[in-house]
């Protein structure tokens, strides 16, 4: 388990749910756009050749290497939804480091955490 005095001791589940807020807000302000974001995105990562898994643990790594927390938090908790164990996630930070360097080490551990609070929750 990640050491949490190492990271930057963000509460991933109240980001999680700030975010899903701050959606619902930008839905009122955007409708239009948000409901096209929507629409992408539900097709983005609905089952198909991939699975919404495998596109999970994609989105995740990408997140990660973009340095974006909300993404992690997202990415972990519905990753995890679609039926990711933790060894899979773990592999799809292993790949964000290949692909982002020490950047991404640095938020590959706070993906670790994001996973943390996300199993805690869950158990």
């Amino acid at each position: 388990m990640l050491d949490r005095d190492m990271s930057q001791n963000t509460d991933y589940l109240s980001t999680h749910d700030r975010l899903k807020a701050g959606f619902r807000s930008l839905q009122h302000a955007i409708p239009e756009q948000m409901a096209g974001f929507g629409s992408m995105h539900a097709a983005a990562v609905a089952d198909g050749a991939l699975s919404t898994k495998v596109k999970e643990l994609m989105a995740l790594a990408i997140g990660i290497t973009s340095q974006c927390d909300g993404c992690i938090a997202f990415h972990v908790h519905d990753a995890l939804r679609a039926g990711a164990t933790r060894a899979e996630i773990e592999e799809a930070i292993g790949v964000a480091l290949l692909m982002g360097g020490g950047p991404a080490a640095v938020y590959g551990t706070e993906a670790l955490a994001a996973l943390d609070q996300f199993e805690a929750e869950s158990n």
